[in-house]
């Protein structure tokens, strides 16, 4: 069926901000191929004026004029969001989900009517400069082609990873979903320790930041492990060694790999 949208984003948030942000960017469609809808009238403007594509508060129009229907709503809410529009979601439709512990089943039961091809992501909010990162899923009834379809939306964004067993996504979603927040928290630990240390705000940021971005572009740039890399750094008896050994003493290790298990566990319990 022809439709008018090639991608209708139902829920207009800082993720699906992000999305719609790489794929115009690398100009994978053209703004008067995407629509979004919200109920809130100040994010409909300010993907109106941003991004120059239609929005609408009406999900039922939405879905009848798109192909590719992006599911970008809360977790908590998906099944009130789905109900209102479920009996006109077709066979040529993709549904395609980045909420976070709902499961492609689950999805797929919402749409009896139809063996609807749905495809489950967890991307992340470095989309917005085009450093994102993206597991890929495919439901029961997703073809090869709505898979590549998919990955070719959140690979504008960055990058994205296929996972063929969907019991991973919830790891998925703990480690890189989830992931930005460790570290601007981390961040944010370094940033106020500089200023207890003597340093003015704008110091303690611009070092904390771009620190942050030299260690990340090591990682992924020179092939060398983590650890690897932190051995560079730490002399014996140096000040990175009295660092990290006041850090194994306080068990930052291992209470950073507790909050990734919260994270995992909550993803969980949101697809319950």
């Amino acid at each position: 069926m022809p439709t008018q949208y090639e991608i209708g984003v139902i829920g207009a948030g800082n993720a699906a901000e992000g999305i719609v942000h790489g794929i115009l960017r690398n100009s994978i469609l053209l703004e008067d191929r995407i629509i979004a809808s919200d109920p809130n009238p100040q994010r409909r403007q300010l993907f109106e004026q941003r991004f120059h594509i239609t929005t609408t508060d009406d999900n039922r129009h939405l879905v009848r004029e798109s192909y590719i229907i992006l599911l970008a709503v809360k977790p908590q809410q998906y099944r009130d969001a789905v109900h209102d529009f479920a009996n006109l979601v077709r066979e040529d439709h993709l549904v395609v989900s980045i909420m976070a512990g709902v499961s492609t089943r689950s999805l797929e039961e919402c749409f009896p009517q139809i063996k609807a091809r749905v495809v489950r992501t967890m991307p992340n909010l470095a989309s917005h400069v085009g450093a994102g990162m993206a597991g890929v899923c495919a439901g029961r009834y997703a073809s090869e082609a709505d898979l590549l379809r998919a990955q070719r939306i959140f690979d504008a964004g960055g990058k994205s990873v296929h996972i063929t067993d969907e019991a991973l996504m919830d790891a998925v979603t703990a480690v890189s979903g989830t992931g930005p927040a460790y570290y601007y928290f981390f961040t944010e630990a370094l940033m106020e320790a500089a200023k207890r240390i003597g340093l003015s705000p704008h110091y303690a940021s611009l070092l904390a930041k771009q620190t942050a971005l030299g260690a990340a572009r090591m990682m992924l740039e020179s092939g060398e492990a983590p650890g690897t890399l932190r051995e560079k750094v730490t002399s014996p008896g140096g000040t990175t060694a009295a660092a990290l050994a006041s850090m194994r003493d306080s068990q930052v290790f291992e209470h950073i790999i507790a909050g990734v298990e919260a994270a995992f566990h909550r993803s969980r319990e949101l697809g319950a």
